[in-house]
């Protein structure tokens, strides 16, 4: 993504195109689905091992596959088989940040250094700014530099050690250590970067504010109320429990399908930015309650949901939640997530009353230097959430 560089930049840039909402009061007609079909298709082809879709408009909801749950086996996608979720822990996150703040546990504007001094951090970043992107610290997973150049983050990105160093085990401090052993990328507020560390910092914020891990926090708050059966915070868990695609990433370029399923692995080195398993249909759920109000109070999802512009057109980002203008009249809401095999889009309509959630497996023979292939890959992903949110394409 361009919104989450964590292991397949790539393929995460393609992603960010498609987070999405569409506006109240617009006359939407029904998606096509033989459509939507086609262009899953169309995702397998380009390199996409496999392509599962959820759409709803209000209560009649529509499931569509394409691909294979494992290369070298004719065994479809499951319709609703979980998956890596990546950056959308981002929301869960700041839902439960901000469920603190409701209970008077910690404010929007509180110095983030006051609640964790062991950081040295920049006293002016605030809560707020963590949760919104705008304290100016480096992103541990990397940067792109307005030149187009990468600054490598704590993780190789190709080769036998970025294979290694996926199964390695991450303490969240050694992240934001290592973020901070970089300069800044900004003064706190004056700008938007998109920054994993500041959400290994929320959740460490909550952990220092509950006396519980951060994991326990979300299954109290959200996943059990909410009945989220199957999803799960892994923590040191390697494997992703029931039903699932396989996803890959060939770091050796060995060209072997094996040798790059990386479905397995513990995701210790995203943690609070982006490590939640869970399905199309919980995914759908959460955002539904949170964007009609079961799980904040009107004044504190007004805060979660006022955007600040980051320079890309028709883009904002809230607390934990991504506007993007899809179409004339047609806006979205929602995250979008990236690690390792596995790329996400979740996206609503404002009211909740329509959303699409896209989950897509990287095949073995994805060539992630071919950006003009990413970039037809980009929009068609775009298209499928534009038809299912606004019915329309994109740029129509």
């Amino acid at each position: 993504m361009v919104l989450q560089r964590l292991r397949i930049a790539a393929v995460a840039a393609m992603v960010v195109l498609a987070g999405s909402m569409g506006s109240p009061g617009i006359a939407v007609a029904a998606p096509d689905h033989s459509a939507l079909q086609q262009a899953m298709d169309e995702l397998v082809a380009a390199g996409m091992a496999g392509v599962q879709v959820r759409v709803r408009d209000g209560q009649e909801v529509w499931t569509g596959s394409a691909g294979v749950a494992e290369v070298g086996r004719a065994d479809p996608v499951p319709v609703n088989g979980r998956f890596r979720a990546g950056s959308i822990t981002k929301t869960f996150v700041a839902t439960v940040v901000l469920q603190l703040v409701d209970e008077g546990r910690v404010q929007l504007d509180d110095s983030v250094a006051a609640h964790l001094p062991q950081f040295g951090l920049d006293p002016r970043i605030t809560v707020r700014m963590i949760l919104q992107h705008t304290s100016g610290l480096f992103n541990y997973t990397g940067e792109f530099d307005s030149d187009g150049s990468a600054e490598l983050g704590i993780l190789p990105m190709s080769g036998p050690e970025a294979a290694a160093a996926l199964n390695r085990t991450y303490h969240p401090d050694e992240l934001v250590r290592f973020a901070l052993s970089k300069p800044a990328r900004f003064a706190p507020g004056e700008s938007w970067s998109y920054s994993n560390t500041n959400y290994i910092l929320a959740g460490l914020l909550i952990e220092k504010l509950t006396g519980l891990p951060y994991a326990i926090q979300v299954y109290t708050r959200i996943i059990v109320p909410l009945g989220l059966r199957s999803t799960h915070v892994p923590g040191t868990t390697s494997m992703i429990p029931g039903p699932h695609a396989h996803g890959y990433a060939d770091f050796a370029g060995t060209g072997d399908p094996k040798s790059a399923d990386v479905t397995n692995f513990p995701a210790t080195s995203s943690w609070a930015a982006g490590e939640i398993i869970s399905t199309t249909e919980d995914l759908d759920t959460f955002l539904t309650a949170l964007l009609t109000g079961r799980l904040l109070p009107p004044p504190l999802l007004t805060e979660m949901r006022r955007g600040h512009s980051f320079g890309s057109a028709g883009a904002d980002y809230g607390l934990g939640l991504l506007y993007r203008e899809l179409a004339p009249g047609c806006t979205s809401i929602g995250h979008d997530g990236g690690v390792a095999g596995y790329s996400t889009v979740l996206a609503s309509t404002v009211d909740g009353s329509r959303s699409v959630v896209v989950s897509l497996t990287t095949g073995p023979s994805l060539a992630r230097d071919d950006l003009e292939g990413l970039e037809r890959m980009a929009t068609t992903v775009r298209e499928i959430v534009t038809a299912s949110l606004c019915g329309v394409t994109a740029g129509s």
